[in-house]
């Protein structure tokens, strides 16, 4: 059965570091079936319309900066897929979800640190989709049921941000856990073992301190992708640590059932798609 992955990507030092989340995501490879290709879809890519990468070759980007020399060195060297990105566009758009391939993206390190860990042989080809910070919850959650019936078995929906994003809370030489962090965390993991999903889309007023566990939610905005995309049952949790004090590293594995009817088209995408934005 295909799968549906939400990774909490955490710093691009993860790439680099020996982590309990790198050891975590190395465990977690295991757990997953070998898919023919990936699609991931980043926070760190915001963009409306929707767009995907169509490099046969996509270049590792190395979107961030005051890190190490060696760091911005990685390399991340998977082919891409234009032919699976073309199929995904013309599936959104038909679906009322503007998209077009961008030919020149390369993979940001939403995408590139998980999968070092991953699938370190980068021998897996890999198309990344964006997100869109000016879009709700709804849309999102609209967005991965579209891919799931676009997507066929063989390919890994992989959704990369973060349970939590305050990085003026981070500090790097601290290993305990801030308070607000905790009880957020745990929200969301109780959520989604109940598959509330009701309550999940409307986080920003149910969760506790939501505001300050994201005070912009662009890093919680593909956890809602997972959540179409995946099935009704309850997701494994995997790595439930939290790095520099306050980026909670959950990831939790969906399984992906086809989608028998088309979902409605939440509100805002209606009234997006009508203005011709």
């Amino acid at each position: 059965m295909a799968q549906v992955l939400f990774i909490s990507h955490g710093s691009p030092m993860e790439a680099l570091d020996q982590s309990k989340s790198a050891n975590a995501w190395q465990a977690l490879a295991g757990q997953l079936k070998r898919p023919s290709r990936i699609m991931v879809a980043s926070a760190h890519w915001s963009s409306f319309p929707t767009r995907l990468t169509g490099s046969q070759t996509p270049t590792t980007m190395h979107d961030f900066h005051g890190f190490p020399a060696l760091l911005h060195g990685l390399q991340y060297p998977a082919p891409g897929e234009p032919r699976l990105a073309r199929h995904v566009a013309c599936r959104l758009s038909a679906a009322g979800l503007q998209s077009w391939v961008d030919p020149k993206r390369g993979l940001d390190h939403g995408i590139w640190v998980p999968l070092r860990h991953l699938y370190p042989e980068a021998d897996i080809p890999v198309v990344g989709i964006s997100i869109s910070a000016r879009h709700d919850t709804d849309w999102h959650y609209y967005l991965g049921r579209q891919l799931a019936q676009a997507l066929d078995d063989d390919t890994l929906l992989i959704c990369s941000g973060s349970i939590t994003h305050n990085l003026g809370d981070t500090r790097g030489d601290r290993d305990d856990v801030s308070a607000y962090v905790d009880a957020f965390q745990t929200w969301v993991g109780q959520q989604l073992a109940l598959r509330d999903d009701a309550a999940l889309l409307n986080y920003r007023q149910q969760a506790p301190e939501a505001v300050r566990a994201h005070p912009t939610d662009e890093h919680l905005l593909p956890l809602f992708v997972a959540l179409g995309a995946g099935d009704t049952r309850a997701p494994q949790r995997f790595n439930a640590v939290v790095s520099h004090q306050a980026l909670a590293m959950d990831a939790y594995l969906f399984e992906r059932a086809p989608i028998e009817a088309p979902a409605a088209m939440p509100r805002q995408t209606r009234a997006l798609v009508s203005v011709g934005r």
